[in-house]
């Protein structure tokens, strides 16, 4: 009975310090969801905690561990000398008298002047802008065009005659020579207008015509009536300009909706020229 007595209840502070494993509900205040986690790196030394040291899981190297992709160098396109692709033979014009459109191209790709036929890259659209914007009413191609004047009334030639890879290979000098070959051509056949097919070709125009560069004041299009080409004061007015945008693969600067819009335009006024011609020939045949 009386050890009864003498005998303490039970407590969490007995030998073993139970008190240390009591569970206390932490203050309402400092309760959190979801807390964030430390951005911290861990050490390289360190084990997860459930693995073992002998058999760790891969880790994910950062970018920096990984060596750099080096990138294909482009080979820089500058001015190549006649000399480089004397090899190649010159691309003839297809001409004639009295033309709808006479077109001036920059000058012959590679595979132009190998085959002998104009705008025969594949990725060169100029056949197809034909086509689509009613220059030509069916879809011809590059091996047709000594027959263009013949069959449809239109010519081909370019500003500089002689053939190169592209035409970051050709100088701005002999470019603005070619342009004293353009006026002569149109006063020798008189095309109704000439179609100049990409924008540097008609800057080199412009230059020589003004002694500046066009700048602002370039347009696609139809051309003021005073830009008109191969003159003869008091006989011929000359031939109308009209400037389209390049065809080339390699001009990427218009989308080629925009590039449509701008062939369309052309396209129209040839449809209307031939149906005139046709009606006026039927005319001469009657009387």
């Amino acid at each position: 009975m009386d050890e009864e007595q003498d005998r303490k209840p039970a407590t969490f502070t007995g030998r073993i310090q139970l008190e240390a494993f009591k569970y206390t509900s932490p203050e309402p205040s400092t309760l959190r969801r979801n807390p964030p986690r430390a951005a911290s790196t861990p050490s390289r030394t360190s084990t997860p905690k459930d693995e073992s040291p002998s058999i760790s899981s891969p880790r994910k190297r950062s970018s920096s561990q990984y060596p750099a992709k080096k990138k294909r160098a482009r080979t820089a396109s500058g001015y190549a000398p006649p000399s480089t692709y004397a090899h190649l033979p010159l691309l003839p014009d297809a001409i004639a008298q009295n033309l709808l459109v006479l077109f001036v191209g920059l000058n012959p790709g590679i595979r132009t002047a190998t085959t002998g036929h104009a705008y025969n890259h594949p990725s060169n659209l100029f056949w197809k802008l034909m086509y689509t914007s009613g220059v030509t009413p069916r879809r011809c191609y590059a091996e047709e065009d000594r027959q263009m004047p013949e069959l449809y009334s239109l010519g081909l030639t370019n500003i500089v005659a002689r053939p190169t890879r592209n035409g970051s290979e050709l100088s701005k000098a002999e470019m603005d020579d070619g342009v004293a070959l353009l006026e002569e051509k149109a006063r020798k056949y008189r095309p109704e207008s000439m179609c100049v097919v990409g924008k540097s070709i008609w800057e080199s125009i412009w230059r020589v015509r003004h002694g500046r560069n066009v700048g602002k004041l370039f347009k696609y299009g139809w051309q003021d009536e005073e830009e008109n080409m191969g003159v003869v004061e008091g006989e011929w007015g000359g031939a109308r300009v009209f400037v389209a945008s390049s065809t080339s693969g390699l001009a990427a600067t218009l989308s080629p909706a925009e590039k449509e819009r701008i062939w369309g335009e052309l396209g129209a006024w040839v449809k209307m020229r031939r149906a005139e011609r046709e009606v006026a020939e039927i005319k001469e045949e009657e009387e």
